[in-house]
């Protein structure tokens, strides 16, 4: 597989996984009301509790759409040919656990690798904002 091919993709979809989770993030922080003088309204009740648990689920799910999208490119250009298998792969190199023992085409190994860096980044992206949001609620609870 050409070279520039690969690094397109991989520009292409960092692009777009950075789109997706900048969308993600801001609609979550509107939906579940996270600017601060909302976070500073609340005490350290039931209340905060189960919005923080509603936010790392949001979290979560906003990942695994990301980690499909990434399957699904797989899927489309043939390097893997079952939906299990694909997500198993994009699962493994999103988290950066490391690529599973599934037959991965050497043409889009790169592309993998990048999916590696772009979850490291956005994992760390959306941590940084959970521990934000948390330590507004915490520090006006005390």
């Amino acid at each position: 597989m050409n070279l520039g091919i690969q690094l397109a993709a991989s520009a292409a979809l960092v692009v777009a996984m950075t789109l997706v989770h900048g969308i993600g993030i801001v609609g979550l922080s509107r939906l579940l009301g996270l600017d601060d003088k909302a976070l500073k309204a609340h005490r350290l009740d039931l209340g905060a509790l189960g919005l923080l648990v509603l936010m790392g689920l949001s979290l979560f799910a906003l990942h695994t759409l990301e980690i499909a999208l990434f399957a699904l490119f797989y899927i489309s250009v043939g390097a893997l040919g079952s939906v299990e298998e694909a997500l198993y792969f994009s699962e493994s190199a999103y988290s950066t656990l490391g690529h599973p023992d599934v037959h991965f085409p050497n043409e889009w190994r790169l592309v993998g690798a990048f999916e590696g860096l772009v979850g490291f980044l956005l994992i760390g992206w959306s941590t940084a904002v959970f521990v934000t949001d948390m330590n507004k609620l915490l520090r006006e609870a005390v």
